[in-house]
């Protein structure tokens, strides 16, 4: 809900993370569009794990070894990526709990996706085929404008822990697909699931929030229903 950084703490920008809210705004926003439209024969959940991180006694520190609800152990590198903490048992809700057949997960994840694609586009990542074309049409249908990146195998090196199954942050570079990468532990290897990072289109410096990903999700549910 607002994101200071914790005690890697923010110094730049920090007026405005209330933004940081945007996925979460953005999947409400569709679950109030798709539950006024009832598409017939598609069900749907929303899930939002929400926080603020912040600082205070008894928050996380860098060196932390946290554990997720799937079991796997996380080592924390920089509480400033915060967010795939809270998303990792979002995803293992969806998917070992709820049963659902496809993830779609939105995020302001990453200002690595801002510096791949500006603040025009979100960032697609997924190893779906089908799923890639789903989110395409509906890109296209909305205009909430997105492109499919890159997850390359290889990459998950840079996120492996000496003391835990997996650590938070990779290296400087190839942060967006390293962080994408990271959410996949926590969903099964078999089922379709992509992560949309929107950190860049969710918020115009001239206009504030625009709402990016409510008509994205709204029209891949819609066109899900007609299938």
């Amino acid at each position: 809900m607002f994101d200071t950084g914790g005690y890697n703490i923010k110094t730049a920008m920090m007026e405005l993370m209330k933004f940081d809210c945007g996925g979460s705004a953005a999947v409400f926003g569709a679950a109030r569009a798709i539950a006024a439209l009832a598409p017939e024969g598609v069900e749907v959940h929303f899930c939002v794990a929400a926080c603020e991180n912040m600082i205070s006694s008894k928050s996380y520190v860098p060196s932390d070894i946290l554990t997720a609800s799937n079991g796997k152990t996380i080592e924390v590198l920089n509480t400033d990526a915060e967010g795939r903490l809270t998303l990792a048992d979002a995803l293992v809700f969806a998917d070992e709990e709820l049963g659902c057949d496809k993830i779609v997960e939105l995020s302001t994840l990453t200002g690595a996706c801002m510096v791949a694609l500006g603040k025009g586009l979100s960032g697609v990542f997924t190893k779906d085929d089908d799923l890639a074309k789903q989110i395409a049409d509906a890109s296209e249908a909305t205009g909430d404008k997105s492109w499919r990146m890159p997850m390359p195998d290889e990459y998950n090196e840079l996120l492996e822990s000496k003391i835990a199954d997996i650590q938070n942050i990779g290296t400087r570079y190839g942060g967006a697909i390293t962080a994408a990468l990271f959410l996949q532990n926590f969903v099964s290897k078999d089922k379709p699931f992509a992560h949309v990072d929107i950190a860049g289109p969710v918020w115009d410096d001239a206009s504030g929030a625009t709402g990016y990903g409510a008509k994205l999700v709204t029209e891949l549910i819609v066109q899900e229903s007609k299938q």
